[in-house]
C-alpha cells in the first residue's frame, strides 16, 4: 500500500481563471483552486484572503468555541469530479493561528469518460510555528470506474500542530456497487521543518484490486480511514492517551487501530458505514485535542445539520 513515487504540485498559478477552454462539443472540466490566508489580529485568528477560481469557495469564518479558533466550511457546489478536472486547495495560515476546516457533505468522483481522463484534487496546509491546523473533512465517495488521483501535502513547522483525517468510499456499497473497475491513487504527506515524517500511499489498479480481498489489504470492506495527529513530544507519557485510543477501538464494530509512530499518532479503521466510521474518528479526536492543542472537542455546528 505504500509507494514513494513523487508527484508533480499544481500551484496556484498554473491554474487557469475561468473553465478551460475545450473544442466544439467536447464535455466542460474545471481547473479550479482556492487559496485561503489566515492572519492573528486584535480579533483573533482571522480569514485575511481568499482566492479563488472556479467552484471552489469559503463563507465566512465561524467562531464557535471563540475569537482564537476559525471553523471554515469549504464549498464545492457541484459536489464531486468529473473527468479533467484539477482542484488545488491551499490554506497558509501565519504564526499564532488555528484554523479548522471541514465540508458540509460528502465529496464525490464520478465514473470517469471513456477517455479516463484523471479527476485531481490537492490539498497543500501550511502551518508556521505556535499554528495550528485540523483538516476534518466528510467522506469521499469514489463511484465505480472513477479513474482519480487525491493527494493531501502537510507542511509544518517544527512546533506547529497537525490534526487530520481521510474516510474514503470504495463505490458504492449501498447500491451493491463495488470498485470493480478504475484507478484511485491517496496519498497523505507530512513534512515538519521540510523533513519527510509521513507517507501514506495507496494505489488500486487492475494490478493490485485484489487489496480489496487481502486481509492485509482492506479485507473485503468498502470504507477505507486515516486519521493523523501530531506531533506529539518523545519525552512526555502518552500511554494514557493511547489505552483510550485503543479502547475506541476495541469497541467500535469494525476493523481498526491506533499507533504511535515517532510523534505521530496514526488511527486506522476499515468498515462497511462511513458514518460509523466518521463517529470513531470523531471520538478519537474528542481525546486527541486535548492532549495534543490544550483545547477541548468542539464540534463544528455543520456536523449537526
Amino acid at each position: 500500500m505504500h509507494n514513494n513515487h513523487n508527484l508533480a504540485l499544481v500551484t496556484p498559478s498554473e491554474a487557469p481563471s475561468e473553465k478551460t477552454p475545450l473544442a466544439p462539443n467536447a464535455p466542460s472540466h474545471w481547473h479550479a483552486y482556492l487559496t485561503l490566508g489566515f492572519q492573528k489580529t486584535a480579533r483573533g485568528t482571522v480569514l485575511k484572503t481568499c482566492d479563488h477560481k472556479g467552484p471552489l469557495y469559503v463563507q465566512k469564518p465561524f467562531y464557535p468555541e471563540g475569537p482564537e479558533t476559525a471553523h471554515v466550511y469549504l464549498l464545492h457546489p457541484p459536489g464531486g469530479l468529473v473527468s479533467g478536472d484539477r482542484l488545488t486547495i491551499t490554506a497558509n495560515l501565519a504564526e499564532n493561528t488555528h484554523v479548522l476546516i471541514t465540508t458540509p457533505g460528502a465529496g464525490r468522483v464520478y465514473r470517469a469518460r471513456e477517455d479516463k481522463t484523471l479527476q485531481y484534487q490537492i490539498t497543500q496546509l501550511n502551518v508556521p510555528k505556535d499554528s495550528v491546523m485540523e483538516w476534518l473533512p466528510q467522506e469521499a465517495i469514489l463511484y465505480p470506474n472513477a479513474h482519480t488521483r487525491l493527494e493531501n501535502q502537510i507542511n509544518l513547522a517544527s512546533n506547529a500542530k497537525f490534526i487530520g483525517w481521510e474516510v474514503t468510499c470504495f463505490g458504492l456499497p449501498a447500491n451493491n456497487e463495488s470498485f470493480a473497475n478504475g484507478h484511485a491513487e491517496q496519498g497523505f504527506e507530512i513534512r515538519q521543518d521540510g523533513r519527510l515524517k509521513v507517507r501514506e500511499r495507496l494505489i488500486i489498479d487492475d494490478q493490485s484490486r485484489d487489496i480489496f480481498q487481502a486481509k492485509a489489504g482492506l479485507a473485503n470492506k468498502p470504507i477505507n480511514g486515516l486519521m493523523i495527529a501530531g506531533p506529539f513530544d518523545r519525552t512526555d507519557n502518552n500511554d494514557e492517551l493511547m489505552d483510550t485510543l485503543r479502547d475506541h477501538c476495541t469497541k467500535h464494530v469494525s476493523l481498526c487501530s491506533a499507533t504511535l509512530v515517532d510523534e505521530y499518532i496514526i488511527v486506522r479503521s476499515l468498515h462497511d458505514d462511513s458514518e460509523h466510521m466518521k463517529r470513531l474518528f470523531t471520538q478519537c479526536w474528542r481525546a486527541i485535542r486535548p492532549a495534543l492543542i490544550g483545547k477541548e472537542a468542539c464540534e463544528p455546528r455543520i456536523w449537526a445539520t
